[in-house]
């Protein structure tokens, strides 16, 4: 389906508004074309007959119709600007909700800035196209057609002479739109790689001012703003040709009318007022049909904006519910990973893994970095879904469960503290928003983190910034524990939860995280081979593979890989 079209099926709730507005439109049209229709009894009647009746009446009908032309034009514009701005919430919404159903390998692939000006710059250009544009477009094409009504009732001969330059007219207007959309399209395309740029280096200003890459990164950000720069000098090239172009044009119509029609006056053939009537029409014919030609280029940037939204909504979900899906019962026995094979494109990283983790045990998954733990960690869960074997929860095959069931009995506790710009409260209530308070005080105090919330200014509703800037590492992850106590899964993944913390703080985390696994099915990604010396099973995984599993001692017997990484931290201090 063509772009408009699609763009066409959202303005289908609104059509009574839109009904509205467009009576609103013609009358406009109609009244404008009033005002060239009157100036032929203005003229002969008062100035060359000097009719006192027409002196009187003329000019109340004139205030008539400009009170009548404001009127109109305050509903069209105020309903289309209603109907526009509608239309953009949709929008937003549509793509914001899309964005967060789409599987995790889509955000591999996409910029976070890209999307970011998806939902903000694309969209609120779709919605100058539909308030602003398609206004002043079906506005003028209206009073065209009565303009047009009106040259011809005046002089149909003269008429002709005047729409002669009108096919001249459309090739401009149409060569121009096209050029126009490509140039969009790359600007938009520009736009949102500057976006990404501003995402990167204001979320990673640390890191960006402790390798003092200030300069550097001010230079990639002057070439793309470079390159944003002159595809918009494109745009403005074409816009302020264009204008000028239909200008001179639209000259050449009224002097072959003014030629003609004033051998008609002089010859006879026509009343001052009749060819003053026809020229003011005329005149006023071309102001829309030059107004048309900027519109259709406001048109053709909306078209590009579209297309590029519509391509975020066209993408499929990787990960989607099967049609006979059923809600998983809550965990009776075990998970059994079934001979698991994943890769990464062309990049193999599981193979042939196959494991049991018995409900209410504790698996740690140990190895070295780009070994496969963390991709095994994120196959339970369905971020990405196997592609050779299964994975089964008490013998079900969890692609025959819905998502929401599935991951909500699991709780998450990553390396990377993820946490929102609010209160330490909403942060904590993001596990369960239908706890109350006591809730809240009672998970914060089981991951003791209320020894440190007490301090903060406001307690419980103190703002700690983006991604939790204003706590230290170990507060972080206490609230992100505090949370995972909130949401009570029976299940928790725990990715090297206590990897980047200092000694202190990985001791109050690693108390925090005893009372989250207690009586709870835990499978733990572990850095520090401390922290998971009494885990019911240890698999070791090299290369995508398990190449040994047992507990910590019988993996010491067998001085393996194991023993290996074992000694390896210990001569390092690590243990």
């Amino acid at each position: 389906m063509p772009v408009y079209k699609r763009l066409l099926q959202f303005l289908k709730p609104h059509w009574k508004k839109l009904a509205i507005a467009m009576l609103c439109m013609v009358m406009v049209g109609f009244l404008t074309s009033a005002v060239a229709y009157i100036i032929k009894p203005v003229l002969d009647d008062i100035f060359i007959k000097k009719d006192v009746t027409k002196l009187t009446l003329l000019p109340v009908v004139v205030l008539i119709i400009y009170f009548g032309m404001g009127i109109f034009s305050y509903g069209q514009t105020y309903l289309m600007s209603l109907v526009g701005q509608l239309t953009v919430q949709t929008f937003r919404s549509m793509l914001y909700e899309h964005i967060h159903r789409l599987s995790v390998s889509y955000f591999d692939n996409t910029s976070t800035g890209l999307l970011m000006s998806r939902i903000t710059n694309d969209v609120t250009i779709i919605q100058s196209s539909v308030s602003t544009t398609i206004t002043g477009l079906l506005r003028d094409c209206f009073t065209i057609f009565f303009l047009v009504g009106v040259i011809f009732y005046r002089d149909w001969q003269l008429a002709i002479i005047a729409m002669l330059i009108f096919p001249i007219v459309v090739y401009p207007i149409v060569r121009f739109g096209k050029r126009l959309r490509k140039i969009s399209r790359n600007f938009q395309t520009s736009m949102g790689s500057l976006s990404t740029i501003l995402q990167e280096t204001f979320t990673g200003a640390r890191v960006v001012k402790a390798f003092c890459r200030e300069d550097y990164e001010c230079a990639k950000f002057d070439r793309e703003n470079e390159r944003l720069f002159k595809y918009m000098m494109k745009s403005v090239k074409i816009k302020a040709i264009s204008s000028p172009l239909m200008e001179f044009m639209g000259g050449m119509g009224v002097a072959a009318v003014v030629w003609y029609g004033g051998f008609s006056v002089i010859r006879g053939d026509a009343t001052p007022g009749n060819f003053f009537s026809f020229m003011a029409a005329v005149l006023m014919l071309y102001r829309p049909i030059k107004k048309i030609s900027s519109i259709n280029n406001e048109i053709q940037m909306g078209i590009a904006a579209a297309q590029r939204i519509f391509e975020v909504l066209d993408t499929p979900a990787e990960i989607t519910d099967s049609k006979d899906a059923d809600v998983m019962p809550v965990l009776q026995k075990s998970i059994v990973f079934d001979r698991v094979f994943f890769s990464y494109g062309d990049e193999s990283v599981l193979k042939d893994i196959s494991m049991e983790i018995k409900k209410g045990s504790v698996v740690a998954l140990v190895g070295k970095s780009g070994s496969g733990k963390t991709t095994i960690a994120n196959l339970l869960p369905r971020f990405y879904d196997v592609q050779k074997g299964s994975i089964k929860i008490d013998s079900r095959d969890i692609r025959g469960v819905t998502l929401k069931s599935l991951r909500g009995q699991i709780a998450f506790i990553t390396q990377q503290s993820i946490l929102f710009n609010g209160s330490v409260r909403d942060n904590i209530a993001y596990g369960d928003l239908k706890k109350g308070f006591d809730a809240i005080h009672a998970a914060a105090e089981a991951a003791y983190a209320l020894e440190f919330i007490k301090d903060l200014p406001d307690g419980f509703d103190t703002i700690i910034g983006e991604q939790g800037v204003k706590l230290s590492g170990g507060q972080r992850q206490r609230i992100c524990i505090a949370r995972a106590i909130l949401k009570n899964a029976p299940v928790l993944i725990m990715d090297e939860a206590t990897s980047a913390l200092d000694t202190d703080s990985e001791r109050k985390v690693q108390m925090a995280l005893e009372n989250l696994m207690h009586g709870r099915t835990t499978l733990v990604i572990a850095h520090r081979l401390s922290t998971i010396i009494n885990a019911d099973n240890i698999i070791v995984i090299s290369k995508g593979r398990i190449a040994e599993q047992g507990s910590h001692t019988a993996l010491l017997e067998q001085g393996g890989e194991y023993k290996e990484l074992y000694e390896m931290q210990f001569k390092n201090g690590e243990d």
